[in-house]
This record gives C-alpha cells, sequence and structure tokens, in this order.
C-alpha cells in the first residue's frame, strides 16, 4: 500500500503542470483577439486617410493636379498665339516647316508653317497662330506635345513675299464700325446667332450663312480657317463669329456667303474648343 500510495503523489504532482497548461489555453486567442482588435482599430483607417489629405495638401500648395490630361488647371499661363522668337532648329516634312523658336524668357516653342526657306539663328514672329498639343507628325515620325500651326512669318525686319497676305488679314483682322449683313436666303439659311442657338439640331446638317470675314488664318493642317460676324449674336457668350475650315480663300473685310457641314462642341485639342463650327465649306464672294 505504501508503494501504492507513493506511485499516486508522484501521478498527482505530474498532472498539475499539465492541468495548468491546459486551463490557460482559451487565454491565448483571447490574447491574440486584442492583438488582433489593436490593429483593425478605427485608428489605423484614420492614420491613412490623414496621409492622405497631407499629399492633397501638398499638391494644392505646389499647384500640381492629380488629374491626368484634360483641360490645364486654372490660372495656367494662355499659350502666346502671336510669337516672336529666334530659331534654334528647324526642319521640313509634310508641306510644312517646323521651326524650334527661342522666345522671350528663354522659353522654346514649336511652330509649323508653309514650306519657308529658315535659317538657324533667323528672327521669325507670327500672328493668329493656331495650339495645337500630342500632335503626331506622320512625316517626320515625331510628336510634338506642344505646337503652333501658323500663317507664313515675318523673317527679321523685314517681311517674307509670302507672308504679305498675312500681314495684310491681320491689319483687316478687326474691321471698323459695326458690322451687319443681311441673312443668306433660301434653303437651310440660317443667321449666325441662328447657328449657335440651333447647334444640336443642325449638328450633321448642311447649312448657308452669310457673313463678313473678320479673320483668316491659312494653310493649317491643310485648311483655312476663317471667321465670320453678321451682327447677329454675342460678343460675352461667343455667339457672334463662327468659324469655317474649307480649302478656299477670302480676305478678312469680304462678304461671303457659305455652304457646309455644321458640328457641334468639335474639340481640336490645344484649348481650340467650338460649340459649333462649319466644316468642309465652300465659300463664294
Amino acid at each position: 500500500m505504501k508503494r501504492y500510495s507513493t506511485i499516486m503523489s508522484v501521478l498527482v504532482t505530474l498532472a498539475l503542470p499539465v492541468a495548468g497548461t491546459c486551463a490557460d489555453a482559451p487565454k491565448a486567442p483571447e490574447k491574440a483577439d486584442s492583438k488582433v482588435e489593436a490593429v483593425a482599430a478605427p485608428k489605423a483607417p484614420e492614420k491613412a486617410e490623414s496621409k492622405a489629405e497631407a499629399i492633397s495638401k501638398t499638391t494644392s500648395k505646389s499647384g500640381h493636379s492629380m488629374m491626368m490630361g484634360g483641360a490645364p488647371a486654372a490660372g495656367a499661363a494662355e499659350v502666346n498665339t502671336d510669337p516672336t522668337g529666334k530659331v534654334t532648329e528647324t526642319m521640313e516634312g509634310g508641306g510644312y516647316t517646323y521651326a524650334n523658336l527661342e522666345v522671350t524668357g528663354g522659353t522654346k516653342t514649336w511652330v509649323a508653317y508653309p514650306v519657308l526657306e529658315t535659317r538657324i539663328g533667323d528672327t521669325l514672329t507670327f500672328r493668329g497662330c493656331m495650339p495645337m498639343t500630342n500632335f503626331q507628325s506622320k512625316s517626320l515620325n515625331r510628336k510634338f506635345v506642344s505646337i503652333l500651326f501658323c500663317n507664313t512669318p515675318e523673317v527679321g525686319t523685314k517681311t517674307a513675299a509670302a507672308a504679305k497676305p498675312a500681314a495684310k488679314e491681320a491689319k483687316k483682322a478687326a474691321p471698323a464700325g459695326k458690322i451687319k449683313v443681311d441673312k443668306a436666303t433660301g434653303a437651310n439659311a440660317y443667321s449666325i446667332e441662328e447657328i449657335f442657338a440651333k447647334r444640336s439640331a443642325l449638328d450633321g446638317k448642311q447649312v448657308v450663312i452669310r457673313g463678313q470675314v473678320v479673320k483668316v488664318a491659312s494653310g493649317i493642317m491643310n485648311k483655312n480657317w476663317i471667321h465670320i460676324q453678321d451682327g447677329t449674336g454675342n460678343d460675352k457668350e461667343k455667339t457672334n463669329d463662327l468659324v469655317i475650315t474649307t480649302t478656299d480663300m477670302a480676305d478678312a473685310g469680304d462678304v461671303i456667303t457659305v455652304f457646309g457641314t455644321l458640328a457641334k462642341d468639335k474639340d481640336f485639342g490645344g484649348g481650340y474648343k467650338y460649340t459649333a463650327i462649319i466644316e468642309k465649306g465652300s465659300v463664294k464672294k
């Protein structure tokens, strides 16, 4: 019996630590749960949000936008469409001369204009250029992030022979006195004010308009861009000036009748958006 009692005492002694361990076992998951809860606490998202706010504050202070593409940020400098600068690089292709101009302030801008002998160091002056963004020149196999399409320039202090018509157009760009032109007659005839007011219904349809030429930009994207007014519309609302793209030519000051297809909300890039424009126009003087 004594031997049996001794054996039992040893077994009970050995069992106590095991029992203690088993009793603590459920507590381990509880400790683990508390850690998980600590990780999943609401404060973590708040920290992430504060970082996003910090980034937003930084970008707003620096003036950078987190948007990719789209319109330029508010307050961005306007494009100078009448640049004067010295040629630092030049090439020809696709019926155009391309020149990289160093303009005021040392900045550089690419311009394209009808083929004209151009040398590095020449000083060129342009008027009424049209800015384009992300323009791909197939003939040069080159993409221009930003470029101005212009009429033939003035070279140095002398005007190139081919540039004289452009200079003449520039002088007539703003005819003196109030413009008043009678509306065209016949089918599909509209005033400029009516064109803007009915542009949604007339989108893609043939129209006839009569007006006075107030500005001409020739040879841009193989087209002539003619601005006409007839005295109707509102200058502040920009419904008084209608643009026609055509292969025909007219001089500023001419009164013309235009036959063409109306397109609404046309975006050529570079800030050139037209709520209404006449494409493939036929001009009759």
